[in-house]
């Protein structure tokens, strides 16, 4: 039996891109990927001179590479002047209520009434006082005028009535005084005790105010961090371009090449079995052959 091989081929410069196709994906494995600068590496402990020599020549290459995809690298928007005047103002804002809280605090203690006294107490006890002893001076001049009126000027009875009257008018004097102190005294308690209750408040509020300081930090913060964030991601984006464009033009190549050939007769070998004649088929064939010939030479 004999055997009949098939063979069909792509054009020639079909099967020169194909082969430097393979030659470029077989050397592309060899070469590491180096993510960084040449500044950026060091050899490894263990690590051989060829294979650090080799991670230098990616560096160098990433280098040049990131260079030259610069204008394509993903770049983030910077916060505009909106942006910016919020945070200075949210920032300037926080803890602003602390130098209250030190004033109210100061205000305590046994002696935070004094602070609350009227500067102008004394004028006004002086003041006071002054005008009654006037009152009391003309009163003891009344007392003296009938005194001489009765006849008794000089006399027993004109002096007891002068010491009662001075001493009740001393005993009003000293009341009046004692009243002038306690009504000054009570107001500025007072105000120390509002002055206390409003520290109160203000330390009932510091949570709240601290809650809303935590807010407005961790939301300044978080606008921050997804910045920076950004930043991040596109400076890795950027070296992953740089780092893969070898591969992915190799790849782009690829898919070129594959869509020559996808519009080329398929390649490949096709092997086909033909049966050999036997002893019975070769005579008759010679038979045939023979009487043919016979046939031909014969005179007619």
């Amino acid at each position: 039996m004999a055997t009949e091989t098939t063979i069909s081929r792509p054009a020639p410069f079909v099967e020169d891109i194909g082969k430097d196709l393979a030659k470029q994906a077989v050397a592309m494995t060899g070469v590491p990927v180096v993510a960084t600068g040449i500044t950026g590496i060091s050899k490894q402990p263990g690590e051989t001179q060829a294979g650090f020599e080799a991670r230098q020549d990616a560096a160098r290459a990433f280098t040049t590479r990131q260079q030259s995809l610069a204008g394509l690298a993903p770049q983030v928007a910077a916060q505009d002047a909106l942006q910016k005047q919020a945070q200075s103002l949210a920032t300037s804002g926080v803890g602003s209520f602390q130098p209250f809280l030190q004033q109210a605090q100061a205000a305590t203690g046994p002696q935070a009434f004094q602070q609350f006294m009227s500067p102008y107490q004394q004028q006004v006890i002086d003041t006071t006082l002054q005008e009654f002893d006037r009152r009391a001076q003309s009163q003891e001049q009344r007392i003296r005028d009938q005194a001489v009126a009765s006849g008794a000027f000089g006399g027993g009875r004109e002096g007891v009535a002068l010491a009662e009257y001075g001493a009740a008018s001393d005993r009003d004097r000293a009341a009046l005084q004692a009243q002038l102190l306690q009504q000054g005294f009570g107001q500025a308690q007072q105000a120390a005790q509002q002055n206390f209750a409003n520290q109160m408040g203000l330390a009932s509020a510091l949570p709240g105010l601290q809650r809303g300081d935590i807010s407005t930090l961790g939301s300044l913060g978080a606008l921050n961090q997804a910045q920076q964030q950004a930043q991040l991601d596109a400076q890795r984006e950027a070296n992953r371009m740089a780092a893969f464009q070898p591969q992915e033009q190799l790849q782009n190549y690829g898919n070129l090449v594959t869509g020559i050939m996808g519009g080329m007769a398929g390649s490949g070998t096709q092997t086909q079995q033909i049966p050999d004649p036997g002893f019975l088929q070769t005579a008759l064939g010679a038979a045939a052959t023979g009487a043919g010939i016979y046939g031909a030479l014969r005179p007619r």
